[in-house]
């Protein structure tokens, strides 16, 4: 079976390496057909469901994930509904409509657009696609450490957290590839912490409401998944905060002309902020998760929200 995903680049930032002294690495998730990670785990899914005779893909998602499961459906010729809140932003809701989706707005919190999408897959042939909570959406954002095993040798793996899907997938991709010893930073921002939050509780905790502006981090409650993880993997809790994480989305785009959404600046800020929990690693590898919810226009307004220069 191919791949919905593409190999992405593997890029040494050559700034940062000399900034901090170390040897930093980049993987070009933004570079995926759906702008971001998503399509590895959501189009995998997709894959194995149409195999299984899906007439018709269900995914409640505010962004990146109902984009990654509109082009799965579109490549594998199943119709897809995706069905997203009142908060999600015009723009997401038309690149989404204009690659053949059928797009529904269910809901003023994404709580009440999964209930809908639920309900929606009680009809015969119709699949449910979570944005992040399933073992083959785990088993597919793997594969972006399967790429980088044997290829680079790095020392620690640092990507952002909203649901746990792509924290999940990387330690399953550094387990089954013998690298289960190396750490992981697992990088959110105020407001958007459940994951932090779950740590520090012991269990899963519903956070009240989501108020970061990376709004595509905004799990009320991490996967209980990720936070067993924890007991089996040395993860690191890491908390930025929003300006941080514009901060480093402006810095990241003069430096690698390329643009991302403030969920992955969280990550980036880690080094560009030269963070104590980056300091004692010498070969660190990056996740850059990309984002469809950034443009040069939300870019500029963040930098005078934040009065960044």
């Amino acid at each position: 079976m191919s791949h919905l995903h593409i190999n992405t680049p593997l890029l040494q930032h050559r700034r940062l390496s000399a900034m901090l002294g170390q040897s930093v690495w980049l993987k070009m998730e933004n570079c995926q057909p759906s702008g971001s990670f998503k399509l590895r785990g959501i189009g995998l899914m997709c894959q194995r469901d149409a195999a299984q005779g899906a007439r018709q893909l269900i995914c409640p998602s505010g962004g990146n994930a109902g984009f990654a499961a509109a082009v799965a459906g579109v490549a594998l010729g199943i119709p897809t509904t995706i069905l997203v809140p009142l908060t999600t932003a015009d723009s997401v809701r038309q690149a989404i409509q204009a690659i053949g989706a059928t797009l529904l707005v269910e809901g003023q919190v994404w709580d009440e657009t999964n209930q809908a999408a639920l309900r929606l897959c009680e009809q015969p042939g119709y699949v449910y696609i979570p944005p992040f909570d399933h073992p083959d959406i785990w088993d597919g954002n793997a594969t972006l450490i399967d790429e980088v095993a044997g290829q680079l040798d790095f020392d620690v793996v640092l990507c952002s957290v909203g649901g746990g899907g792509l924290l999940s997938g990387v330690v399953q991709g550094l387990q089954r590839n013998g690298l289960a010893h190396i750490p992981v930073l697992a990088v959110e921002t105020e407001g958007a912490a459940s994951y932090h939050a779950a740590l520090a509780a012991g269990q899963c905790v519903t956070l009240p409401a989501i108020t970061s502006i990376a709004t595509t981090l905004g799990a009320r409650q991490v996967s209980a998944h990720a936070l067993a993880l924890a007991q089996q993997h040395d993860i690191r809790s890491v908390v930025v905060s929003d300006a941080q994480a514009v901060d480093a989305c402006l810095q990241f785009a003069n430096d690698m002309r390329s643009i991302v959404e403030p969920a992955c600046g969280a990550t980036l800020a880690v080094a560009y902020q030269n963070l104590p929990q980056i300091r004692e690693f010498q070969r660190p590898l990056m996740v850059v998760c990309g984002g469809i919810a950034a443009d040069l226009v939300k870019l500029s307004t963040w930098k005078s929200q934040f009065n960044l220069t």
